[in-house]
């Protein structure tokens, strides 16, 4: 009984071991995936929006459903092929339905040498301000 005992223990610490590790792997990810973009509020995102290229990376029947007034559709889909066509030397909005994809985007354009990357916070799902749509 001795013997089965300690298996037991040993099982449950390589179970406990493994947890920690993908916790840790989860954690590292989130804070590279934080420094790769800045998620501003909805007021920040539209006091500079003139000055600032704004990508809106959904698909583009949603894009054309209702988009915010003056943003570029590059779907996540195509976004590898055609980011290249951001210039470098000017800040980029990006945004998506809920934010998930945009931390993906940005993490692709920082691979590229782009530095001034930002994020509608929460995405389009939460915008209260005007928009554009093809069906009005």
């Amino acid at each position: 009984m001795n013997l089965r005992g300690g298996q037991e223990v040993d099982t449950w610490l390589i179970i406990l071991i493994i947890l920690a590790v993908l916790i840790a792997i989860l954690l590292i990810n989130g804070l590279r995936n934080m420094k790769s973009v800045k998620a501003l509020s909805e007021d920040e995102f539209k006091q500079n929006m003139r000055k600032v290229q704004v990508v809106d990376l959904r698909e583009k029947e949603k894009f054309e459903h209702g988009h915010i007034i003056g943003a570029r559709n590059i779907p996540m889909m195509n976004f590898s092929m055609k980011m290249n066509s951001l210039r470098k030397d000017k800040p980029i909005y990006l945004y998506d339905q809920n934010g998930r994809l945009s931390i993906r985007a940005a993490r692709m354009l920082r691979k590229q040498g782009y530095t001034d990357i930002y994020m509608l916070k929460n995405g389009i799902n939460k915008w209260t301000g005007k928009i554009k749509s093809k069906n009005k």
